[in-house]
């Protein structure tokens, strides 16, 4: 998107949603709006309805874990400390707009966010998938149950607490002549932990 379609868009979404954008950005020709779990059904139905938005179609829709991960640069941006976020990317087939809203989780030990399926029913599998990976529960959802992992999966997979070799482990056993689950039986691993480079690391002058 050239930048004169970001700005306009930009000051069109500072018009119709007003404080209710906590924080905006642009980055590679795309912007970026983050919304309160408060303010996003009423954020999203207006992205939708409003005729100079017209945001008719949910591309996609994932789950975000921020965890400890760049902490040290946590400050000054929109995250204020909150670990799970969900991610909706929309498009606008008759402004050819593309926009992505991000919807910050407020508790981190039960995330909890409200469905958007009333406003775009292609978000079910999306969510249930968020639900699946992440643990994030989505209120108002239907049928929300695990889509990828199998019906005895212990955990969220894509947390970033979650162990590589995960917590259980199933096999077929003769004698019971069924599939079984029991504790993972992998050793631990010791992980390079994320290591982040000074300023003109490694220059050679």
């Amino acid at each position: 998107m050239s930048s004169s379609r970001v700005e306009k868009l930009s000051f069109c979404l500072q018009n119709v949603l007003g404080d209710k954008v906590t924080n905006a950005t642009e980055q590679l020709g795309e912007l970026t709006i983050s919304v309160l779990p408060g303010d996003l059904l009423w954020a999203m139905r207006t992205l939708r309805d409003h005729p100079d938005l017209g945001f008719e179609m949910l591309i996609d829709l994932c789950g975000l874990d921020y965890s400890a991960y760049g902490s040290e640069s946590v400050t000054g941006n929109d995250l204020t400390g909150k670990r799970f976020a969900v991610v909706y990317h929309l498009l606008s087939i008759k402004h050819n707009h593309r926009l992505r809203i991000k919807g910050l989780v407020d508790d981190d030990e039960f995330p909890v966010v409200d469905s958007v399926i009333g406003i775009w029913p292609s978000a079910n599998w999306f969510e249930r998938e968020a639900f699946d990976l992440y643990g994030i529960v989505f209120t108002g959802h239907p049928d929300l149950r695990r889509i990828l992992t199998d019906y005895g999966f212990i955990g969220s997979p894509f947390r970033k607490d979650f162990p590589l070799s995960g917590n259980v482990e199933m096999r077929y056993d003769p004698d019971q002549r069924r599939v079984i689950y029991q504790p993972v039986s992998i050793e631990p691993r010791q992980i390079t932990p994320r290591v982040i480079r000074e300023e003109h690391y490694g220059d050679t002058e």
